[in-house]
């Protein structure tokens, strides 16, 4: 159990929201890292490992010319990911992970191209169109290495996200309880 995901699970029962992880290169490593904190089946609903192209469309809802045109290593992709998963879960925060863990270079990226992406409520992204946000990685190291720093990076989005959010709500909770607006 990661740090990370003890904070986000912590944070996510505070809030009373739910999460849902989507995984290419990761291979379902997220949803164990989430699934390994005690409590986490009062906020985690589930996974897909679509590891396979055509399960980022079938199963997520991936676009399927985004595909075809950029291949499954993309950031518009990771984003598609995880609203795919969180709309298909029924959660209110979907995560996602796709990249290149190697050992050998994977629709034209090369090995350590990494992208992680959260998609929450409405307006929770701070900085982010329609609830999503992604995050780009150059990684190095090899296939384990790449795969346990994308777990790592992806929660850490997460949990700045949560993190935000919660620090948004206490302060207009705060002005409404002060008489301001």
């Amino acid at each position: 159990m990661s740090s990370e995901a003890a904070d986000v699970v912590r944070l996510l029962k505070v809030s009373g929201a739910t999460v849902a992880v989507a995984e290419s290169l990761t291979g379902g490593l997220v949803a164990a890292q989430l699934t390994s904190v005690p409590g986490a089946s009062k906020v985690f609903r589930g996974s897909v490992t679509a590891y396979a192209t055509e399960l980022k469309h079938d199963l997520l809802g991936v676009d399927a010319a985004l595909l075809a045109a950029r291949g499954a290593v993309d950031p518009q992709v990771a984003v598609e990911m995880a609203a795919g998963v969180r709309k298909a879960l029924g959660a209110d925060w979907g995560v996602a992970t796709t990249g290149v863990a190697g050992p050998d270079p994977q629709d034209g990226q090369a090995v350590g191209t990494v992208f992680v992406a959260v998609h929450g409520p409405d307006g929770a992204a701070t900085g982010s169109a329609a609830g999503g946000k992604v995050e780009a990685l150059r990684l190095n190291g090899d296939r384990a290495e790449i795969r346990r720093e994308s777990v790592r990076s992806v929660l850490a989005l997460l949990l700045r996200e949560l993190a935000g959010e919660q620090t948004g709500n206490e302060r207009a909770q705060d002005t409404e309880q002060n008489g301001g607006f």
